[in-house]
């Protein structure tokens, strides 16, 4: 398999982008190259400094940057030449099978969309991000790929996302609720009552390849037995990113507590293992990043402040994502709709 990465992606680029490449290399033989994506000279020097010395790290070369801070779209149309729009191309024209970014989240979904094209049968892309909770990890979908989504594509979302959970999570029966603001079914707006009706009637005509948990709430991402969480890309982003900027708060303030006399540091550091095994679980870094199910090929999204390891296990998801062939599985499960879709 070749993977495409954006080499200068992510605030910390390019250097934890070469580390993490240098990092999955030597424990993946399967992995038949790396394609970086930027100004190759730069690339080539910053190998060098990190130890990259694979031969399967290929430098691409790609003279534009597409800014953190800039419009995904209009910088897709200006930077042709862009990191994240040559790494597209490579997926495009068959020289890589999956891309893998820690940019610009617009430019990303921006030139996979456009550049890829959409599944047989899908309407919009969503992006899947993992949350961890009581009983494994449920992925929120969409986290910020299609702000202004239609119940229809929530209806996708739900076949896309339980396929990526069954075939390459493991989830053997994935659970699919509805972000609401309570659990009855005559809580929440019209969009989510509209998506509520569509998933039950898939589910009544027996081609749902998920058990339907109805409505959640903001808890069941942590405390439910719950695979995939549905919700428009502005409600998720939101969620995303204040239970992110949460976690990060509480961190600081038990730091802070933990300091305030010598007892409760003795306590911190009998209970050092227990504090890191938690930190482990809840820290991004762990799973990498988040798929954007729905484009012709395989699209791993990593947070723009990924370390080494992040890209690591970001590339290793793109790696196992081809392996278990999710987009001709969601191609099938898509098929499988007869339900008229709402104007």
């Amino acid at each position: 398999m070749k993977i495409a990465l954006d080499a200068m992606g992510g605030d910390h680029a390019p250097g934890v982008n070469l580390e993490g490449a240098r990092d999955i290399l030597a424990e993946n033989s399967g992995i038949e190259s790396i394609l970086l994506t930027g100004p190759a000279d730069q690339l080539r020097k910053a190998a060098a400094e990190c130890g990259l010395t694979d031969p399967r790290a290929v430098f691409i070369e790609a003279p534009e940057v597409v800014g953190m801070e800039e419009s995904g779209a209009k910088a897709l149309r200006r930077k042709k030449k862009s990191s994240i729009s040559i790494a597209a191309d490579l997926v495009k024209n068959g020289e890589a099978q999956a891309l893998v970014s820690a940019g610009n989240t617009g430019a990303a979904v921006a030139a996979a969309t456009v550049k890829l094209r959409l599944l047989k049968g899908v309407q919009r892309a969503g992006i899947a991000s993992p949350m961890p909770n009581e009983f494994g990890v449920c992925n929120l979908l969409d986290a910020g790929a299609n702000p202004e989504a239609k119940p229809s594509h929530l209806l996708d979302y739900a076949i896309m996302g339980s396929v990526y959970a069954r075939e390459v999570l493991k989830v053997a029966d994935p659970k699919v609720g509805i972000m609401s603001n309570g659990e009855e079914e005559e809580k929440g707006t019209a969009f989510t009552k509209e998506t509520l009706i569509l998933l039950k009637h898939l589910v009544e005509q027996g081609n749902a390849p998920f058990t339907l948990r109805g409505n959640v709430e903001g808890h069941d991402l942590f405390q439910t037995q719950l695979d995939v969480c549905l919700c428009d890309g502005f409600t998720g982003n939101i969620v995303l990113k204040s239970c992110e900027a949460t976690a990060k708060a509480m961190s600081k303030w038990m730091k802070e507590e933990f300091k305030k006399n010598p007892v409760r540091i003795a306590g911190a550091l009998l209970g050092k293992g227990a504090f890191k095994a938690v930190k482990d679980r809840t820290n991004y870094e762990s799973y990498g990043g988040s798929p954007l199910l729905g484009v012709n090929g395989i699209v791993i999204i990593a947070h723009g402040g990924s370390s080494a390891l992040a890209i690591k296990n970001a590339l290793k998801m793109s790696a196992e994502a081809l392996k278990h062939e999710v987009n001709p599985k969601i191609e099938e499960a898509i098929a499988t709709i007869t339900l008229p879709y709402p104007t």
